[in-house]
């Protein structure tokens, strides 16, 4: 691994943004290789530096994970020539030239939708969590612009679970869906697992039944849930721990 700032690794690993390492340089006693550093812009090498903090010796972690709640009209790109993007939203130190080409996101989700969304530095995280074969559960919270009666909810949950045919929309064919999981709040609020992930397919599943989302919102990805803390537009670290819950 090439070498980096100090400021930028300890930010990626939980010490928080660059304004607050450049107070913890001053405040703390930091150790680089058994000498104290005072300077953000020290280089350091992840393979063979050493570090220690308050005499408690730093554990850094060689991916990066990110949990955002993702605000509406915000787009899951990196970039955008018209809108603002998820990137945006982070703090300088992950939109580094060392980790454009490495921070990623793992699925996406529509401009118009909020919720859980993950960024990661590793790849084969991503790779295995959106290959078709993954099936990892999704569930998101759905508000409809008709209510539904107990009947009709009855009925749209047997064909949710039986596999809906949605039709096709922009240039993307119908297809019939796997089986899917509805659990009804009240008269025109649900909640929907599905174990794929494709173009608008919530959208086009309630479409399907003849009725419309008006708010979609993704609750959890396997059973790694939303942090009910985090306020729209925020983020923050996970470890490996956390992503245990993502397979």
């Amino acid at each position: 691994m090439s070498k980096e700032r100090i400021d930028k690794i300890l930010s990626h690993n939980g010490y928080g943004s660059r304004k607050d390492i450049r107070r913890l340089l001053r405040t703390a006693e930091v150790i680089l290789n058994g000498k104290r550093i005072f300077d953000p812009g020290t280089q350091f090498d992840q393979d063979n530096d050493s570090i220690t903090i308050d005499g408690e010796e730093v554990d850094l972690h060689d991916q990066i994970y990110l949990m955002m709640n993702k605000p509406q009209h915000v787009v899951s790109a990196n970039k955008d020539g018209e809108h603002q993007t998820v990137f945006d939203l982070l703090d300088d130190s992950f939109r580094t030239p060392y980790l454009q080409d490495k921070l990623h996101l793992i699925g996406r989700l529509d401009m118009d939708t909020e919720g859980l969304l993950l960024f990661t530095t590793d790849g084969e995280l991503t790779h295995r969590l959106i290959s078709p074969k993954s099936h990892i559960s999704k569930t998101y919270l759905c508000k409809l612009e008709h209510p539904e009666t107990k009947d009709h909810q009855a009925e749209i949950a047997k064909l949710f679970e039986a596999g809906i045919e949605v039709g096709p929309e922009d240039k993307e064919a119908g297809f019939t869906c796997q089986p899917a999981f509805i659990k009804w709040l009240d008269d025109s609020t649900a909640e929907l697992t599905i174990y794929e992930g494709k173009y608008h397919q919530v959208k086009r599943m309630f479409v399907a039944v003849e009725n419309k989302i008006v708010y979609l919102k993704r609750l959890s990805m396997g059973s790694l849930k939303l942090d009910p803390g985090l306020e729209l537009g925020e983020y923050k670290l996970l470890d490996e721990d956390d992503l245990e819950n993502l397979q």
